[in-house]
């Protein structure tokens, strides 16, 4: 007869993987991927290397579901922020602007996940993650188009035109952002937001 865990068992399983990922993520986010060993990882969940590949059989493996873990959160709360505003551009414009913001307030870990050289599984989610941004954005330009309140265009091609020049303009080699500890100025997401406006056709769409 097969052996089945209890609950109690499959519980502390779960806590221990939780804090596996836990302490990849604040690695993460202090140091990139370059700094997500599995020794390092179990360095800071204070737990032997050995109890890391129980969870995940290599760091590859980590690597992918910390990835995922991560990337979810945020867009969760950028899709949250389009959203909110009942006109379509507004709710692009929240978007782009949450975007900004949460980056500039990691700009380590949005590094990590934008462009920081990674092997080719995290390559792959990082595909599926701005996808999933560039559909976020092109919702709601597609019900701004639909109801007459934006200019005709293509959603998926202004959405994917917003995402290229948000990743560009927040941490790409043209903003003058290390990808560690300096980064655009405080005044970007306004600038960003500005930006999107006139970029979905918005009349009078001013510079901050």
């Amino acid at each position: 007869m097969p052996y089945r865990r209890t609950p109690a068992v499959q519980a502390r399983m779960d806590g221990r993987r939780d804090a596996v990922l836990g302490a990849a993520r604040a690695l993460l986010a202090d140091e990139g991927y370059a700094g997500c060993t599995v020794a390092a990882v179990a360095a800071r969940a204070r737990i032997a290397t050995g109890s890391v590949y129980r969870h995940f059989p290599s760091k590859s493996v980590l690597a992918v579901e910390l990835f995922r873990s991560v990337v979810t959160a945020e867009v969760e709360a950028v899709s949250a922020a389009a959203g909110r505003p009942e006109d379509p551009a507004e709710g692009v414009a929240a978007a782009v602007e949450t975007f900004a913001r949460r980056a500039l307030a990691s700009p380590r870990l949005a590094y990590a996940l934008l462009a920081e050289p990674v092997d080719t599984a995290v390559e792959a989610e990082r595909l599926v993650f701005r996808r999933a941004f560039r559909d976020v954005f092109a919702a709601r330009i597609a019900e701004g188009t639909a109801s007459g309140r934006l200019p005709r265009q293509d959603p998926l091609l202004t959405a994917a035109g917003l995402v290229g020049a948000c990743a560009e303009a927040l941490i790409g080699p043209l903003s003058g952002a290390t990808g560690r500890t300096d980064g655009p100025g405080p005044h970007t997401p306004a600038h960003l937001v500005a930006f999107t406006l006139r970029a979905l056709g918005v009349p009078h769409a001013d510079h901050p």
